[in-house]
């Protein structure tokens, strides 16, 4: 029976282009999503951009323009991105729409109807110049551990986050002012009473994700979930929809983390499906989300203790795929440091597969990893173009070759792509995405080795038969790699189905069709 899955990529926020530390966080969600459907299964793979917060506001400010302008610059910025790079989203939304601030507010109002948000009073740092209540972020602070001058939401030399006690006589960064504590009404989200069924959906799942997921997790729960603040004091976010809070926006963490459910209703509405087949349980229902390790609360407590919240009886995140850091040049990605490569930059000069194969390949699946241009080209050259894109053309350009030959099937070969399909399948879904592409490649290097090993150059002066055979086998090989690369290159997968004039993506074994015309045939990559 196919499964109804749900694959959420993280929602990057839109202040700030995508560093390829972005990419490697993310590019485990397409891999699972074209998997997935390959194979049969009902997909629904969102995200969007976080477009609200402080922020937007203070690049806004900075720059003399509107926060709706910066975010949607960077929005747009995303979407280029994210095409070039071949994500197969089915929703790329904002939180700008006004679709998601009618939904987060239905969920809000719903989750305080049910009793899980209520009101607290409580000091809060206050800048009588600007006559307003400031985010931490907008208090400059000493920091107490190391001395350093920083914001006061964390020490951007430590890394510490000051307590409420250490924002105490904090400079409002805005004008200069010292801050004075000052008492304020907000809203509360009482993730404490989810305790127990949080714990019990990480008992049940924490074996299949990887050990950051758990153990980050597991601190928290450990700890005792505390409940979390869902209003800010902020002119630009969703409005909250409750008498007397009209001078406050809701808490960008409630608002974006939301986005997922709201992507899924707003695609099944637009597409006459039921959003329940996707969010409800008993659905054969499975949900992933795609992050960096910085991300993993957000949607293995946070998303969960929303959704219990709601008494909709929704599907729980079952499955955290949580990637390590990546760092440049062998130093932590910064903005400040502005070290980080955009994505994009990267995609305006090299092929996207190639971008895509590096970092399943190289990239932060179970530790930091450290990305240098120099490495990103030795894969290129050495690895998808010397073995790859070497067997396509080698075998499809061969001199004289007008169409795919026919040819006996070679049991050896047949075998070794059968064995491949399933290998392949077991590592994706037990998200090893580098073996699960070190496998793919291993047939790239079976192919090549069986091409020498027949020497057709040779046969082709005198054993026209042996020729035809040892051709049409590496043409199978090749067809099936248009199926095992799918969710690691997509793109040369389409060009190989061109040449080669290949029906639709199978998870299986498939044959190519002699007698089909071998024209037009240009390299797959070109030597960097």
């Amino acid at each position: 029976m196919n499964k109804n899955i749900v694959i959420g990529g993280a929602w990057p926020y839109a202040n700030y282009s995508l560093h390829l530390g972005h990419l490697a966080g993310l590019i485990s969600g397409d891999v699972l999503a074209r998997y997935h459907r390959i194979i049969g299964d009902n997909v629904l793979y969102v995200s969007g951009s976080d477009c609200h917060g402080t922020p937007i506001t203070e690049r806004a400010k900075k720059e003399g323009k509107t926060p709706e302008e910066i975010a949607e610059h960077y929005h747009e910025e995303f979407i280029k991105t994210f095409n070039l790079i071949n994500f197969s989203y089915d929703v790329y939304s904002k939180t700008t729409t006004e679709y998601h601030s009618k939904k987060t507010q239905e969920i809000f109002k719903k989750l305080y109807d049910n009793g899980y948000i209520y009101e607290k009073l409580e000091p809060q740092a206050y800048c009588e110049k600007c006559n307003k209540f400031l985010q931490d972020r907008e208090i400059q602070i000493k920091c107490p551990k190391c001395g350093a001058e920083t914001k006061a939401d964390q020490c951007d030399n430590c890394g510490h986050t000051p307590s409420v006690e250490e924002l105490k006589g904090g400079i409002c960064r805005e004008c200069g002012s010292i801050t004075i504590e000052k008492e304020n009404k907000n809203l509360y989200f009482a993730l404490s009473k989810f305790q127990n069924q949080i714990q019990a959906n990480t008992d049940k799942n924490k074996n299949f994700w990887r050990i950051n997921a758990q153990n980050e997790t597991m601190k928290y729960l450990n700890q005792g979930l505390l409940d979390r603040a869902v209003t800010r004091d902020l002119d630009w976010g969703v409005d909250i929809p409750l008498p007397g809070y009209e001078n406050k926006k809701m808490y960008v963490w409630i608002e974006a983390v939301l986005g997922y459910i709201t992507d899924v209703m707003r695609y099944c509405e637009e597409h006459n499906m039921n959003y329940e087949d996707f969010l409800i349980e008993g659905h054969n229902n499975k949900m992933y989300m795609c992050h960096g390790k910085d991300n993993i609360v957000f949607h293995s407590v946070i998303l969960n203790g929303l959704l219990l919240g709601l008494e909709e009886n929704y599907h729980l995140v079952d499955t955290i795929v949580s990637t390590e850091y990546l760092n440049i040049n062998d130093e932590k990605i910064s903005k400040s440091k502005g070290n980080g490569i955009t994505t994009l930059e990267m995609l305006e000069k090299y092929n996207s597969d190639s971008l895509r194969f590096h970092f399943i390949s190289n990239g932060p699946e179970k530790k930091d990893t450290n990305f240098t241009l120099a490495d990103f080209e030795r894969t290129h050259n050495n690895e998808i173009l010397n073995k790859f894109g070497n067997l396509v053309n080698r075998t499809l350009k061969f001199k004289g070759l007008e169409e795919v030959p026919n040819g006996v099937i070679d049991e050896n070969v047949d075998k070794e792509i059968e064995k491949t399909y399933k290998e392949v399948a077991q590592l994706i879904e037990s998200l090893e995405f580098r073996s699960a592409i070190e496998k793919v490649m291993n047939l790239v290097e079976f192919g090549n080795k069986y091409y020498d090993e027949k020497q057709p150059w040779i046969q082709k002066k005198e054993d026209i038969e042996g020729f035809n055979n040892t051709i049409y086998n590496c043409t199978n090989i090749i067809a099936n790699l248009s199926n095992l690369f799918e969710p690691f290159m997509p793109a040369s997968c389409i060009q190989i189905r061109k040449y080669l004039s290949l029906g639709d993506k199978k998870w299986e074994k498939i044959h190519a069709t002699p007698g089909v015309k071998l024209d037009n045939i240009e390299p797959l990559f070109t030597r960097i």
